[in-house]
């Protein structure tokens, strides 16, 4: 790890070149760019599975995983919030792998790894509007698409990022989980 740390972009309204690379998501992208055009304050439907797919995590746990990407792995491609989710575009085809590197990493079992929801052929998600101005609590880019081709992560650099992301949030504690049967005194009260 280098010594300076990397940080995600400052969250942007999308470019012109970012907002094209999303549109040709769609069997009519200039359809969608006319949308966008005449509201860029509206966000957009756009299929999954042909240019990106879409991985979804609760938003606390993306923002971890966003962070292992960026602290010490190569960074991530668009991400935006949707619903107090944590949309993580990728590489088209990480929808189907994904899961199954979950499964055979055993991850899903302990319960260290929410449910993230891959979405990709056959699948569509809602996408914030083109420009910055939507409230917080609505959907909004964390880190918007500024290129015709963006860098996407495939499914090993997110099962690295989950990973990670899940160890980074294991506190260790040196009372017993409550289910245990074990007698704790309190000795703070000593006289």
């Amino acid at each position: 790890m280098s010594s300076t740390r990397n940080a995600p972009p400052s969250p942007a309204s999308l470019t012109a070149d970012g907002a094209a690379w999303l549109a040709s998501a769609e069997p009519y992208p200039r359809s969608t760019r006319a949308l966008w055009d005449e509201q860029p304050e509206a966000p957009v439907v756009l299929a999954c599975g042909s240019v990106f797919d879409i991985v979804s995590a609760p938003a606390i746990f993306g923002r971890r995983m966003v962070d292992q990407l960026w602290d010490e792995g190569p960074g991530s491609g668009p991400v935006a919030m949707f619903r107090a989710r944590m949309l993580l575009f990728a590489a088209p085809g990480t929808a189907q792998r994904l899961p199954s590197l979950l499964r055979w990493e055993e991850l899903g079992r302990a319960g260290d790894v929410p449910p993230l929801l891959c979405h990709g052929t056959g699948d569509a998600v809602t996408v914030p509007a083109r420009s910055g101005t939507a409230a917080p609590s609505e959907s909004r880019w964390l880190v918007a698409p500024d290129t015709r081709n963006p860098w996407l992560p495939g499914p090993e650099v997110l099962l690295w990022a989950a990973v990670r992301a899940a160890r980074a949030a294991v506190r260790i504690s040196i009372f017993p989980h409550p289910d245990q049967d074990a007698k704790v005194y309190d000795v703070s009260r000593r006289r």
